[in-house]
């Protein structure tokens, strides 16, 4: 029964992960909002290696359709107006200074379907990566029941527990869309 257990506590340790993961690419799709984790993947070039941005400068939101990025170094401020034009995002930065301000344009509605449609492609990789960890505790289960260290009944128990689980992460990833489909289609 412990080793039922263990397999339980890896199965929602990975699914959580699953999720962790899911979250964190959701985040770099880009609403009509400013929201500082819309820099959190870009890399400026620092005296010849590649640095976080948030580790060259303080990236803060001024309104809610503009960022402000403050270079540390004064030098620096071409390489992260550089690092910020050459992004995937389709920034266009203004730079005062020190400052550099982006404003972030209002998303059409065909970009915000696009969206919508990438948004719904990782959610199913979410979902997919979870019925994979179910797929394995239940291997790692069956496997118990055929070596004879569990019986018939604390397999499928240990089954019905998985699926349960399961279910209840699947449905945290669909709260998830839909908070973010929500987010997208907001003008």
């Amino acid at each position: 029964m412990n080793m039922i257990k263990e397999f339980l506590d890896d199965g929602q340790v990975r699914m959580g992960k699953s999720i962790e993961s899911f979250i964190n690419d959701l985040s770099k799709i880009r609403t009509g909002r400013a929201h500082t984790s819309l820099l959190d993947h870009i890399s400026v070039d620092y005296y010849g290696s590649a640095t976080p941005l948030s580790q060259a400068a303080n990236v803060s939101v001024e309104d809610a359709r503009t960022l402000s990025v403050t270079a540390w170094d004064k030098s620096m401020v071409a390489a992260i107006e550089k690092a910020i034009l050459e992004s995937d995002l389709g920034l266009n930065p203004a730079t005062a200074g020190t400052v550099i301000r982006i404003p972030i344009p209002a998303l059409t509605e065909e970009r915000r379907k696009d969206l919508i449609k990438i948004v719904k492609a990782e959610a199913e990789k979410a979902r997919v990566a979870i019925r994979n960890i179910r797929r394995d505790v239940i291997t790692d289960v069956k496997a118990l029941e055929k070596e004879k260290e569990i019986s018939k009944d604390e397999q499928k128990k240990a089954e019905t527990d998985i699926q349960a689980l399961t279910d209840k992460k699947i449905g945290e990833v669909d709260a998830i869309l839909a908070d973010k489909e929500t987010e997208l289609m907001e003008i």
